[in-house]
């Protein structure tokens, strides 16, 4: 006998740059552009403790963030 489960899932429909507004599209549960993606929980010595704050970047303005350190980020191939 199989028994089911009912389950909910989120799908993602879209990716939004939270920087320059451009829209990802997203078909079949895949982006069809690469995104950076940002979920992060600022801790306890921080002055947004307990804060999580989630992002995502196009391409472009991911190289412009890069552009703009003045210590490089190390980049490995």
């Amino acid at each position: 006998m199989r028994q089911y489960e009912k389950k909910e899932r989120k799908e993602i429909s879209k990716i939004i740059c939270n920087k320059c507004g451009k829209e990802i599209v997203v078909k079949n549960d895949r982006p069809e552009e690469e995104a950076f993606s940002v979920d992060y929980r600022w801790g306890y010595f921080s002055g947004k403790d307990g804060e999580k704050h989630s992002f995502d970047l196009c391409e472009a303005c991911y190289d412009e963030l890069l552009a703009s350190f003045l210590i490089p980020a190390e980049i490995e191939d």
